[in-house]
């Protein structure tokens, strides 16, 4: 998700926004006895050899320097650890721990990207097929293809770039959105374009691809991206939910987005997306999430190369239409795949909302996956402060490829 300044950020700030749950719903146990959800999702106990060194210390430093209440991360070589730790606290007196649970926003992008692919590969969809036939609601829908809206390229405004939306969010954060009144918003404006002839991010786009997918194959979202990717990736702690909850155990968030610092962790997210591809997940999740998609495990090697570039690299031309920061460049060094941002041969995608920020990536070259989740204090810095850490942590150990989101 698109990072803004911070008089926008407050109006929409990716950040997953919830109802109240009712009294004792957030430390519902939902794992294993001791209130921990994976316990292979621990902290690295082996003596760790230079490199987990090395990521350790950068990450400490990083939490310093960034101001960070918490940071978890993960790194994985070829699938192996190289070091799984958790920095700093929760809550005040509540450690962090690795197999805590965050809101992973995006992420749920690259899964549904992939499960895609993988049903064209089945012969269940054509990627250039026109929505119409599944979506005759949506202006346009002739013109609109699957792959324009895996890749945002069908001219449709973000809901979360509109102000009216923003206004709305802030004053609300604990209200539960339907598909419905999300699209309201971007059906409200002409197209920024012609379908298909430029490139712009817009969370309208999935929202309506998960409905097509639907529609076409008769499960609910989250069932098909479990058939079809989560679940052959072995993602066991990577799961939709229906409500504001956070499965057991917790990594708490805290924002001021709003202009006053409060906790955020159980604002509604049913505005990120929609429902069944409102995920949760952990560090470890993430890492071996990152290795699967990063590396087109799970599909064919030319859906690989559909993953890589859908063609989006020439598009985002600005235009007396579209501005320059909705058009953005697509360049063959940076540019938006089927699902994943490929930015200097990472392939990686990097969810950012009230509170919670995180990233997964993944070099090829290297087969290096790097998962970070980080919340904030009251002196954080505005953006993605789990991109900074990643950033660092990719420096030491894949100097020659930055990894630049």
């Amino acid at each position: 998700m698109r990072r803004t300044p911070r008089n926008r950020a407050a109006l929409l700030a990716a950040a997953l926004i919830a109802t109240v749950l009712p009294a004792g719903a957030a430390a519902a146990p939902s794992g294993p006895p001791g209130g921990h959800g994976d316990r292979d999702c621990v902290r690295t106990r082996h003596p760790l050899d230079a490199r987990g060194r090395q990521v350790i210390a950068v990450a400490r430093r990083a939490q310093q320097d960034l101001k960070l209440k918490s940071v978890l991360l993960r790194v994985t070589d070829g699938g192996r650890e190289v070091v799984t730790d958790a920095l700093g606290e929760s809550m005040t007196g509540v450690p962090a721990e690795p197999d805590m649970h965050f809101r992973a926003g995006s992420v749920a992008f690259a899964h549904i990207g992939t499960a895609l692919l993988r049903l064209v590969e089945q012969g269940r969809v054509d990627l250039d097929a026109t929505v119409e036939p599944w979506l005759p609601e949506v202006p346009r829908a002739h013109e609109i293809t699957l792959r324009m809206l895996a890749n945002n390229t069908s001219g449709l405004h973000d809901y979360v770039t509109d102000p009216a939306f923003g206004a709305e969010l802030t004053a609300a954060p604990f209200r539960a959105w339907t598909p419905d009144e999300l699209l309201a918003f971007p059906f409200s404006h002409d197209f920024w374009y012609a379908p298909g002839t430029n490139w712009s991010y817009s969370h309208a786009n999935y929202l309506l691809l998960e409905r097509a997918l639907e529609r076409i194959t008769g499960q609910p979202i989250d069932r098909l991206v479990e058939e079809q990717v989560t679940g052959p990736l072995g993602l066991r702690n990577t799961r939709s939910n229906a409500t504001p909850e956070i499965p057991a155990p917790a990594l708490h968030a805290f924002t001021s987005d709003r202009g006053l610092y409060e906790e955020s962790t159980f604002w509604n997210p049913s505005w990120t997306t929609g429902p069944g591809a409102v995920i949760t997940s952990t560090v470890c999740d993430m890492a071996r999430s990152a290795q699967g998609i990063g590396s087109g495990e799970l599909i064919s090697r030319r859906s690989y190369r559909t993953l890589l570039n859908p063609g989006t690299v020439g598009l985002g031309v600005p235009t007396a239409k579209c501005p320059a920061d909705i058009c953005l460049k697509q360049t063959e060094a940076k540019h938006f795949g089927l699902g994943v941002i490929v930015a200097n041969s990472w392939l990686l995608q990097n969810p950012s909302f009230s509170g919670y920020a995180a990233i997964q990536a993944y070099l090829p070259s290297k087969r290096l996956s790097i998962a970070v989740s980080a919340t904030k204090t009251p002196d954080t810095a505005d953006g993605n402060m789990a991109e900074v850490v990643a950033e660092r942590i990719a420096a030491v150990l894949a100097p020659e490829h930055p990894l630049q989101p």
